[in-house]
């Protein structure tokens, strides 16, 4: 997936580089009006390969979604010996209206989950600008038997949100994972967990909060 892709949705923020206090920008409760242009500069990883995980903006600027057609972790049986991790890198670069800056106040990922019972399935995202010193990190297990439709959700307080620098442009970094282990599942069963709508893509959307940056 190359990088220049234009995107017409909007974004969320849960952890990334400390923005210098300003306790008189407000926060605000619509979007700005302009669009978000997200350039998505790498995607890396086994759950991700070349043309299987695209990035598109909300039109009203409050999210935007990932998703992924071929990300999926498995483990017992005749499985590789490796796919029990699958994991997905995005490096995006989003542009924002001017005079503003926001944070991920939540994400939500979906899929389908098939764990023998004794089998276990870990989601697992963290979040990050570039030159942060912090990362967060946001882990959901399962535990089998099971076979559904799973969802999880990361989500951040507002008085905990961490800003994007305003008026500094910073690569976004999202790490995701899926991990499944057949533990003491019977022999020759197959446990799987993909990241995925009903339609047999996934599709994993993360909500953006709004503030003014201070006048200069």
């Amino acid at each position: 997936m190359a990088g220049g892709l234009l995107l017409s949705s909007a974004i969320a923020a849960l952890l990334t580089t400390a923005l210098p206090a300003h306790p008189s920008s407000p926060v605000v409760t619509d979007p700005p009006p302009d669009k978000i242009v997200i350039d998505v500069a790498t995607v890396n990883g086994s759950g991700c390969p070349q043309g299987t995980a695209a990035v598109a903006v909300a039109p009203d600027n409050t999210a935007f979604t990932v998703t992924y057609s071929d990300y999926l972790a498995q483990a017992g049986g005749n499985s590789d010996p490796t796919a029990f991790r699958k994991n997905c890198q995005l490096n995006l670069i989003v542009h924002v209206p001017q005079g503003f800056t926001y944070a991920i106040a939540s994400a939500d990922y979906r899929g389908f989950l098939s764990l023998q019972p004794g089998a276990t399935g870990t989601q697992r995202a963290s979040y990050y600008f570039q030159g942060s010193s912090s990362t967060a990190f946001r882990t959901h297990p399962f535990n089998g038997p099971y076979n559904d439709d799973w969802q999880a959700t990361d989500s951040t307080d507002w008085a905990q949100l961490v800003w994007s620098p305003c008026g500094v442009l910073r690569n976004f970094n999202i790490n995701t994972e899926l991990r499944v282990n057949a533990g003491t599942s019977a022999p020759g069963k197959v446990s799987f967990m993909t990241m995925d709508s009903t339609d047999g893509d996934i599709s994993t959307v993360y909500h953006l909060a709004w503030k003014e940056c201070p006048k200069s």
